[in-house]
Order: structure tokens, then C-alpha cells, then sequence
């Protein structure tokens, strides 16, 4: 069974930098895909970003392409979110999740292929 442990998280001004952190442990989690996903108040759930660990692809929602990244796993099995030029709609509670599939430009958008999910971290962004 895969657990995940998000940290990172904060109040930022606009413009600003932050970084999540994921923890993924677990049998095989290695060659998991795993994704951040986020949820501001009174909205739906929606994809921000997803990579295959295995082929190191990486996918991103349009509002987000440039400005956040994740970059490949390290040896601690602990994927990242760096996201830069922070704005105020980038507001929510993020979400790390982790599936047993090789993700693709679609795949990783569907939050309901992900079988795992971390507890999630609220990211504030004042203008």
C-alpha cells in the first residue's frame, strides 16, 4: 500500500515561490505516476501537474505550464511541486496522489485513476 506525506505549504505574497513535497513510500512506488492535484473553495478538483516516474515524462494544466514544475525523483522517493510567479488564483488546497499507471497526456489529468492520495497542504497566495 502506498502512503504519501505532503509538506510545504504556506501564505505568499504574489509572485512569490514556494515548494510542496511529497513523500511516497510504499511497494514499488518508484515506478508509480504521481500527481498534484488541487481544490480551492466552492470549485472542483483540478489537475495541476503529474509525473510518469518511470518514463520521467511530466504534464501540466495550461495556467500552470512555465511557472510550476516537477522535477524527477530523488532517491528518497519524494517528488516536488516548485512553483513559481505565485498568483492569487493559485489559491487552494494541493494535493499529492500516486497511481499504479504509466501516466499520459490524458491519464494524468483524471484524478480518479489515482489510488492514492496525500492529506493535502492549503497554499495561500495574497495579492
Amino acid at each position: 500500500q502506498v502512503q504519501l506525506v505532503e509538506s510545504g505549504g504556506g501564505l505568499v505574497q504574489a509572485g512569490a515561490s514556494l515548494r510542496l513535497s511529497c513523500a511516497a513510500s510504499g511497494r514499488g512506488v518508484s515506478t508509480y505516476s504521481l500527481g498534484w492535484f488541487r481544490q480551492a473553495p466552492g470549485k472542483e478538483r483540478e489537475f495541476v501537474a503529474a509525473i510518469n516516474w518511470r518514463g520521467g515524462n511530466s504534464y501540466y494544466r495550461d495556467s500552470v505550464q512555465g511557472r510550476f514544475s516537477v522535477p524527477r525523483q530523488n532517491a528518497n522517493n519524494t517528488m516536488s511541486l516548485e512553483m513559481n510567479s505565485l498568483k492569487p488564483e493559485d489559491t487552494a488546497v494541493y494535493y499529492c496522489a500516486a497511481g499504479s499507471f504509466a501516466a499520459t497526456q490524458i491519464t494524468a489529468r483524471i484524478w480518479k485513476v489515482y489510488t492514492a492520495w496525500g492529506q493535502g497542504t492549503q497554499v495561500t497566495v495574497a495579492s
